[in-house]
């Protein structure tokens, strides 16, 4: 399509980082080679990409994704990651961070090479993949959510070494800041240039500035599977203390996620969120499992091997006894949507949020996550009602397989 420098324009509305305005993207070699009014006059022989009465939006950027379409990338094979991959992209997701679970030291190596190899050979009518969000077995058990529990343990430098062999193909990697050998896990991650998260965990807030000094920047899903004051207090009677809850809105050093599919949170935890930490400081993430796009029934969080069961009902994923909830089901459309109708939030900075934001706090923003003059061409046209109608990555269109059930059936 852009083949012998030609370039192609979308035109309509354009959802920039700060705003919503009519114009021309000009897409040349995969990339945004200019930005145009929307009268500015085009050939007769131009190829015109218009958004009619819809949107012109970055592609969207997941940090925090185990799967979907049935695949968890825990499963280790190459076809639960296609079949996830594509998932995603049939969602609007462009680029991902493939997020493991607690597993044996053996599933998670497995992951860690088919993130290598994905990363490197992208399937062809999936999203991208941005490296590994590395997240668990290095969780607080009693923070463990949906987790299997046997298998989390302390960060030990001899196994955790092996896991930091991939840092280069890291995008993050979690710990819960009080379990041992935490610190130098984060320490670790530090020196080799990995990002490092705090995550399932009750640590108090001392805890978390102390380890905000050993290079914690990020917090995985906001209100879930953490400490708070009131957690807190079970362990010690006074004075009370704040947790990761806490620290998080109140360390501006500190970016943080939130799951907005309409089951996790409430429309007042999401304004919260926003107002304290800003959409800068916030990104929309899926969490969503092998579930997504899927019927309702029994799954595993988690490899074939080993992951923990849990059922979907009512659009999100529970634990069996429906005590808690275990996942989301949803793509990052759905999360865009759902945000936007649940805070009246304008929509450019609802796209920020599953765009510019994730992409910065990935580190990889200079290529993408806006519509930005020399960026990567990573592009959706958007329905008026933020439905994904066409997808683009690096300026080709692409035509995402359709979901397994539905071939299926």
């Amino acid at each position: 399509m852009t083949a012998n420098n030609k370039s192609i324009f979308f035109r309509g509305r354009l959802i920039l980082c700060d705003r919503v305005e009519r114009g021309v993207l000009e897409v040349r070699d995969g990339r945004i080679a200019a930005k145009h009014a929307f009268d500015w006059p085009l050939s007769p022989d131009s190829v015109v990409i218009d958004s009619l009465d819809g949107w012109i939006s970055p592609g969207f950027v997941d940090l925090h994704v185990h799967g979907g379409d049935g695949g968890d990338f825990m499963d280790g094979t190459p076809e639960a990651f296609r079949a996830a991959l594509s998932a995603h992209l049939r969602h609007g997701t462009t680029r991902l961070a493939v997020t493991t679970t607690v597993a044996r030291h053996e599933q998670i190596i497995r992951a860690l090479e088919l993130t290598r190899q994905f990363r490197r050979l992208p399937h062809p009518t999936g999203s991208r993949v941005l490296g590994a969000h590395f997240y668990g077995p290095y969780f607080r058990y009693e923070a463990r959510g949906a987790h299997p529990g046997a298998g989390i343990r302390p960060a030990v430098q001899k196994e955790f070494m092996e896991y930091l062999s991939f840092s280069d193909d890291l995008v993050a990697a979690t710990v819960a800041p009080e379990i041992e050998g935490a610190k130098e896990f984060a320490l670790a991650c530090r020196d080799r240039g990995v990002r490092t998260n705090a995550g399932h965990s009750w640590a108090t807030f001392e805890q978390m500035r102390e380890a905000i000094g050993w290079g914690i920047q990020h917090v995985d899903h906001l209100y879930c599977a953490m400490s708070d004051k009131g957690k807190l207090r079970s362990l010690q009677m006074y004075p009370m203390q704040g947790g990761v809850f806490e620290a998080t809105l109140y360390f501006d050093e500190l970016t943080t996620e939130v799951i907005a599919d309409g089951r996790h949170l409430d429309a007042g935890l999401l304004l919260l969120a926003l107002k304290i930490k800003g959409s800068q400081r916030v990104a929309l993430i899926t969490d969503s499992s092998r579930a997504l796009d899927m019927p309702h029934g029994e799954y595993l969080l988690g490899p074939t091997d080993g992951g923990e069961t849990f059922v979907t009902r009512d659009g999100v994923g529970m634990l069996p006894d429906f005590k808690a909830l275990a996942s989301s089901i949803k793509g990052m459309d759905h999360m865009v949507r759902t945000f936007h109708d649940m805070t009246g939030q304008p929509i450019w900075e609802v796209i920020r949020m599953a765009s510019l934001t994730p992409a910065t706090i990935a580190g990889c923003d200079r290529d993408l996550g806006s519509l930005d003059i020399g960026k990567i061409a990573d592009i959706l046209l958007l329905s008026p009602t933020l439905e994904i109608n066409r997808v683009f990555v690096e300026g080709m269109e692409i035509v995402p397989s359709a979901p397994l059930s539905s071939i299926v059936s």
